[in-house]
């Protein structure tokens, strides 16, 4: 596996870089995940201009993490050689329109696609995975996520919705060499190298429970909580006011949703003018939201890297989802660079994310991925 990534000004100068690092002879498919600020029709073209016959499957993040650090204006690119990947790739257009069937009609094609890719080779546990990126402002990733995960069975799900910075805008993806909105690109891998998919946060649950009395679930904005308006009754429960509600703050303060003896975060997004908060994830009326008290997030995250390093026998590369509040969390806590460091050592290269996949769920606030443990000998 080759990592390559770029600050150059432009998306045919960021291309000519990478032209002199990856050759395309070698792989067989190319990740990459790049700043909002670039021309992403420009990058396209440009990429399949480059690299005629390699495919390239991503999106547009609200941050990046690169071999050298954690960014926000750069391209950042993943090539997966011929040797030891077997991939197939699809997308599921206008999500608007998803239902189960066509969405798990994708997913099936894409796994028979895999197959004959990997011909007599028999399909082993542990050395699969699939990865999704989906336009992180659709607001229908959970049902996109639980469709794939549901048809793909047994192969392990993750990935990280698309992102645009903090403008909560228009998010790109990238197949097939050309640009796509609200879309979902769907990567399967097959691989000699042992795989473990995971996902962990830094978060615990307090004993202050707020109630939504009032949403509109298809856009994912509550106007009341505790039946006041929605911001004002937030902001009474952290202990701060109205006007201090900023990213930063929604980072430190998260609200978590108890889900079969588990907590989840459901992060807020932002304040609306009228005073209620938009979230980036599913909500509805009736939903005990619970606040919760932030740990000690580069603790969390390195206990669960040196668990999956012990697992795999070794981390070749960790492709990682983190969340945009977790990045805006650790410049507020002055930790970022612990967990640039962090993630240089345990080789963690992908983006920022408004929202990460995990199986068939949709998340927030966690760092989620796939760890690529080195090949094993025969025998």
């Amino acid at each position: 596996m080759l990592t390559a990534w770029s600050d150059a000004g432009s998306a045919e100068a960021v291309v000519a870089e990478f032209a002199r690092q990856i050759d395309p002879s070698r792989y067989g498919q190319l990740l990459v995940f790049f700043a909002p600020s670039f021309d992403a029709e420009a990058l396209a073209q440009a990429l399949a201009a480059t690299f005629p016959g390699l495919p390239v499957a991503g999106c547009s993040t609200a941050g990046e993490i690169t071999p050298d650090g954690i960014a926000s204006d750069t391209v950042v690119a993943l090539a997966l050689p011929h040797g030891g990947f077997r991939v197939a790739t699809d997308i599921i257009s206008e999500l608007g329109g998803l239902t189960v069937e066509n969405g798990a009609a994708v997913a099936r094609r894409l796994r028979a696609a895999l197959e004959r890719r990997c011909g007599d080779r028999a399909a082993a546990p542990g050395h699969r995975f699939a990865l999704v990126f989906i336009d992180g402002m659709s607001y229908r990733e959970e049902m996109c996520v639980s469709t794939i995960a549901m048809a793909l069975d047994d192969i392990p799900v993750v990935g990280g919705s698309a992102g645009d910075g903090l403008r909560f805008g228009v998010t790109s993806q990238l197949h097939g060499g050309r640009v796509h909105r609200q879309a979902a690109v769907i990567v399967l891998v097959d691989t000699d190298h042992p795989v473990e998919v995971f996902h962990t946060d830094n978060f615990s649950p307090t004993g202050r429970k707020l109630v939504v009395t009032r949403c509109d679930p298809e856009r994912r904005i509550v106007h009341e909580l505790n039946a006041e308006p929605a911001a004002a009754e937030y902001a009474a429960a952290v202990g701060v006011a109205p006007e201090e509600l900023t990213p930063v703050l929604f980072a430190s303060h998260p609200v978590v949703v108890r889900v079969g003896g588990s907590h989840y975060c459901r992060s807020i997004q932002r304040v609306n003018p009228d005073g209620s908060l938009s979230f980036f994830c599913a909500i509805d009326d009736g939903v005990v939201l619970t606040i919760a008290r932030p740990r000690d997030l580069v603790a969390a995250a390195e206990a669960e890297l040196a668990r999956l390093d012990r697992a795999l026998g070794g981390l070749d590369l960790v492709i990682g989802f983190d969340c945009v509040l977790r990045r805006l969390d650790a410049a507020r806590r002055r930790v970022r660079p612990r967990i640039e460091d962090l993630y240089r050592r345990h080789q963690v290269v992908g983006f920022f994310t408004y929202g990460e996949q995990f199986g068939g769920m949709h998340l927030n606030q966690t760092f989620s991925g796939v760890a690529i443990g080195r090949p094993r000998p025969a025998g």
